[in-house]
């Protein structure tokens, strides 16, 4: 038998039902820091360690926030005074290291286009048209998804290759092309040369990934600030209808 009635009894469901809801968000959690971090995979030579550490932390997050909320739908469910508050404190935590995480996402949207530009101009000259190396790769591959060249612009190259050449990366090879192809950073390539550098487009497509890591942890770490107050509630009423003085 229910040992909560009235207001108390209908905020003990409510707490039930944001339990599910709490579940779903420590799956979209999860499956929010993993595609990010899937995406990130993709160019980590040139992106420092914190662009990995937020997409983690959201998955740890996001494993804990599963776990907790099966002590919240038992003890909202069996009246339970010690596993409501439990769940409670453990709530708690988790908003601060949410908030902590959203807020995180937000700073490094910030800081995305500055990292990014030291590690560009240091992996230039680790570029090496002799052997396939991972960074030779990266480069060719940012490039040609970004129709960019450089960090800045095509100059960049100047120092890697003072005769003028450029990767061939840095052009649109023409359609039907046959033979051997040059990419120049002279008139000659002009209108097959990608004229922009990738700092901007490279940065501003990390910060958009990072923007949606801050979106995910503030959104969520709000829907839980209000659980956290229907559990010390509901605690507060079944402490008093079971007479348990103290804390516990």
């Amino acid at each position: 038998m229910s040992l909560l009635t009235g207001s108390a009894n209908a905020v003990k469901y409510t707490l039930f039902g944001f339990n599910l809801i709490f579940l779903i968000t420590g799956i979209i959690l999860i499956a929010v820091g993993a595609g990010v971090g899937a995406v990130y995979t993709g160019y980590e030579l040139f992106l420092a360690g914190k662009f990995f550490s937020i997409p983690t932390f959201l998955i740890v997050i996001g494993a804990f926030i599963i776990v907790i909320s099966f002590f919240g739908c038992w003890g909202a469910l069996k009246e339970n005074y010690c596993l409501v508050l439990s769940f409670s404190i453990m709530l708690a935590i988790i908003f601060i290291l949410e908030l902590a995480a959203g807020i995180s996402g937000y700073v490094l949207r910030s800081d995305a286009s500055d990292l990014i530009n030291k590690s560009l101009l240091a992996s230039i000259s680790e570029y090496n048209t002799d052997t396939q190396s991972p960074v030779t790769s990266l480069w060719d591959n940012v490039q040609r998804d970004f129709d960019c060249c450089g960090v800045s612009s095509f100059s960049d190259w100047d120092k890697k290759f003072p005769t003028g050449d450029l990767p061939i990366s840095c052009c649109t090879v023409p359609v039907g092309a046959v033979g051997s192809f040059n990419c120049w950073s002279n008139v000659t390539s002009v209108d097959v040369r990608h004229p922009d550098g990738c700092l901007d487009g490279f940065s501003n497509y990390i910060a958009a990934h990072a923007v949606s890591l801050g979106a995910a942890g503030v959104v969520i770490a709000i829907l839980q600030f209000f659980g956290v107050i229907f559990a010390c509630y509901i605690a507060r009423e079944i402490k008093i209808r079971n007479g348990i003085t103290g804390f516990i």
